[in-house]
């Protein structure tokens, strides 16, 4: 299984399995990573499961689409360089070890 690692606002740090080809949304919301909501199911509709990837993680995951980038616009917290919305992330081998840091505010 791939590790990924949630960085909560206040620094604590969560390691969860993540399932292969399951978005970094469905992975938080299903080991209870309370702080990514994903209102919209990963529709790409709602900017509640916004997440900083680490910068050394940055080119794994891949660019921002330019509905994701439109969708972060209107997030609770201020897009970052690195802001990615975890539904558009899909789990790969390749992403062992990744680092997402959780912004303060999703809704």
């Amino acid at each position: 299984m791939t590790k990924i690692t949630f960085v909560s606002p206040d620094g604590t740090e969560t390691e969860v399995d993540a399932r292969d080809g399951d978005s970094v949304m469905h992975t938080a919301v299903s080991n209870g990573i309370t702080s990514i909501v994903g209102d919209c199911g990963g529709a790409m509709a709602c900017a509640t499961c916004h997440v900083f990837v680490d910068e050394a993680w940055a080119d794994k995951t891949g660019t921002r689409s330019e509905g994701e980038e439109d969708m972060l616009e209107f997030a609770a917290t201020e897009m970052q360089p690195t802001s990615r919305l975890s539904c558009q992330i899909t789990i790969t081998p390749d992403l062992d070890g990744l680092i997402l840091r959780i912004p303060e505010a999703q809704a």
